[in-house]
């Protein structure tokens, strides 16, 4: 039974796609609902190491926007971004991460002069 749960789970998922975003991951997936309706569900995935831990876990952070209500969203968003951008000025694009060496990828940024932060670091 838990198999047919999981495959019912996959087979909603229409559209993906994902958003590298330091030692974040955005997840935007388009799911279809029961009544064949579509909705976006974006999905904040981080990775944890905790103590004594030899094995990351994920701390996971889903948010579910429903068609109605993207314009309201994308307008919203559009206007954050445009305020953070006026008080800041140009944004500098984020660095790559890799999940293989985070160690050395944070020993570069510590060498690095202070840059801004991305839209979604002001969110914290």
């Amino acid at each position: 039974m838990e198999n047919q749960k999981e495959e019912r789970r996959e087979q909603e998922i229409v559209y993906s796609r994902s958003v590298k975003a330091g030692k974040r991951i955005y997840y935007l997936d388009v799911r279809k609902a029961r009544n064949n309706d579509l909705y976006l569900c974006i999905t904040e995935s981080k990775r944890r190491q905790a103590e004594g831990e030899e094995a990351p876990s994920f701390e996971k952070h889903k948010v579910f926007l429903y068609k109605e209500d993207f314009a309201h969203f994308t307008e919203g968003l559009q206007d954050v971004i445009a305020y953070v951008q006026s008080q800041l000025g140009e944004i500098e694009q984020r660095t790559e991460w890799t999940p293989e060496a985070p160690e050395a990828q944070e020993a570069v940024e510590a060498e690095e002069e202070p840059k801004k932060k991305g839209i979604f670091g002001i969110f914290k």
